[in-house]
């Protein structure tokens, strides 16, 4: 049994034994979500035939076409940390899977662009749009104020795990 299964029917929170405070119950449904998030994006590499890292490309891509933002091997190389010849072999991929394309550089005729294709953004579509229309439906009937609480939790978790204790 791993640990979070065992913490579960344990009843004690899963990093802070012991502890049944009301900010650890946060803690703790921050943690849930997170594990229930992992396992959403492990079905989503199961049934798209993908790396994590092919994932990552896509969803970069499309908020690139979203803010009219072209997006270079440069770009994506950066974007993941790794290596331009890393960055080759997994676009190669990607274009003989036919998700993306490489096409010339409009403002840079020594570059390239790379586009999602139509036919990854439909697959996308298809694997995710009814994960996120039930995301939408928890978040919509929020209120300004209770956005803004979410909002700034988030920020403020993002920040505490960001900082590297020195």
């Amino acid at each position: 049994m791993d640990a979070v299964s065992e913490s579960d029917q344990s009843g004690e929170g899963y990093w802070y034994p012991g502890d049944e405070s009301p900010s650890t119950s946060v803690l703790e449904a921050l943690r849930a979500y997170r594990a229930a998030e992992t396992a959403m994006r492990r079905r989503t590499r199961q049934s798209m035939e993908m790396g994590e890292n092919e994932l990552l490309v896509l969803r970069y891509l499309a908020r690139a076409k979203r803010r009219g933002e072209g997006v270079t091997p440069v770009h994506l190389s950066r974007y993941l940390g790794i290596t331009s010849a890393s960055t080759t072999a997994l676009l190669d991929r990607l274009v003989k899977s036919g998700h993306i394309a490489r096409v010339p550089n409009p403002g840079d005729r020594r570059s390239i662009l790379i586009t999602s294709s139509e036919h990854a953004e439909e697959e996308i579509r298809q694997t995710l749009g009814a994960m996120h229309e039930r995301m939408m439906s928890v978040v919509q009937p929020m209120t300004e104020q209770d956005r803004a609480a979410v909002i700034s939790f988030l920020d403020g978790m993002r920040a505490a795990v960001d900082q590297i204790d020195g």
